[in-house]
């Protein structure tokens, strides 16, 4: 008894952390990846679901199936953000710095910057653009915070790229 409540659990993980990388996928244009995940994430969910319903007397199936999902749904995000697919853009707004140098210094840490020039209620502001993949941000932030105080970041995710300059990120 207890082995087919663990199973109704550890299934309902899989397939909703499954849902969940599916999704991303999807948004991402990775179809056939997305197709493949759903096809094993359905045959999971359809076992599950078939122990629970043959078993709908106990109240415990059914407490053990919604515990799954909802481990499911944290599990699923720590692995989508483990993953990190996808490219995003950085735009970085300078308050204090000059932004050619911090331009500079951000290409010589292996990322691709376009500067820009904007204005603010409080004057002239440079702008950093800087697409880079969403598993490296954590490197753009680290970098930021050694060369930077303060800067304004806002983050925006990309579906498509076609151009631009991506280069493998140096390790420190």
């Amino acid at each position: 008894m207890l082995l087919g409540y663990l199973f109704i659990f550890a299934a309902r993980v899989m397939d909703v952390s499954l849902f969940t990388i599916r999704m991303l996928l999807i948004v991402r244009g990775k179809r056939l990846q997305a197709a493949i995940i759903g096809f094993f994430e359905v045959i999971i969910y359809i076992t599950a679901l078939g122990k629970v319903v043959s078993g709908l007397s106990d109240y415990r199936n059914l407490i053990v199936y919604a515990l799954g999902y909802a481990c499911g749904n944290f599990i699923g995000s720590l692995i989508e953000e483990k993953l990190a697919i996808g490219k995003i853009t950085a735009q970085i707004i300078c308050q204090h710095c000059d932004g050619q140098l911090l331009a500079k210094k951000l290409r010589n840490n292996g990322f691709g910057v376009t500067l820009v020039e904007g204005e603010g209620r409080d004057g002239k502001r440079q702008i950093l653009n800087v697409m880079l993949n969403r598993k490296d941000t954590k490197n753009l932030y680290n970098a930021l915070d050694e060369l930077e105080n303060k800067p304004i970041v806002t983050v925006f995710d990309i579906r498509s790229i076609k151009g631009g300059y991506f280069t493998k990120m140096k390790r420190r």
